[in-house]
């Protein structure tokens, strides 16, 4: 039946370390019919903290407690869940693409409730010298002088790099590995090369030409 909304929604989940790319990776994807992006960060930075979930974690923070993997995933679940009901996200015919969620195994075994992971683009940057000029000239571009020195940049990857480890394993059966030291046009052609080679995204591709 059109526009009826499916018991978990597909998704593409869009990994790496700071400053590879992956938020205008996504952004280039949720361009293309069919897909739509979803941003945790942009959700967390947009959160209405007046709202009840939104006091939930005011709580945590007021204590300097981390926010349990449950909340983090019910409030992306209301956000998502808010699109589609705005008709922004069409979860009959549309593939999210995720970008900062999930963070870990734990936050991956509770979203298989609501979704259904068909693949995992981990966005790898074997060059770190380039990595980390990456993220100097953004945060310096933002003003936040804070996040622009070399050792700071440094203890980001390598958190990054302890944090994910598990998920990426957790994955590895839907998991592709693109080179995000390259040009951006390239990094696009690479995902969506990779995209077009699976027998199972032809119903996706036939979708998006109609």
């Amino acid at each position: 039946m059109i526009g009826e909304r499916p018991d978990k929604y597909k998704a593409v989940i869009f990994m790496g370390a700071p400053g590879c790319g992956k938020g205008t990776q996504g952004g280039i994807l949720g361009i293309i019919p069919r897909f739509y992006h979803f941003s945790m960060g942009d959700a967390f930075r947009s959160m209405d903290t007046r709202t009840p979930i939104g006091q939930e974690f005011v709580s945590y923070s007021r204590k300097g407690e981390l926010v349990p993997d449950e909340l983090t995933v019910r409030y992306f679940k209301t956000q998502i869940d808010a699109r589609a009901d705005l008709h922004m996200f069409k979860p009959d015919i549309d593939v999210l693409i995720l970008d900062g969620i999930p963070r870990s195994v734990s936050q991956a075994r509770l979203l298989e409730e609501h979704i259904e992971v068909v693949q995992l683009f981990h966005l790898s940057c074997p060059n770190r010298e380039e990595l980390i000029t990456r993220i100097r000239k953004r945060s310096l571009k933002e003003g936040r002088m804070d996040d622009a020195s070399e050792e700071t940049i440094k203890r980001r990857i390598q958190t990054y790099e302890e944090e994910t480890k598990e998920l990426l394993e957790y994955y590895s059966d839907r998991r592709a590995d693109i080179n995000a030291n390259q040009t951006p046009i390239k990094v696009t052609h690479d995902i969506l090369g990779t995209i077009l080679e699976q027998p199972e995204w032809q119903h996706f591709v036939k979708a998006g030409a109609e």
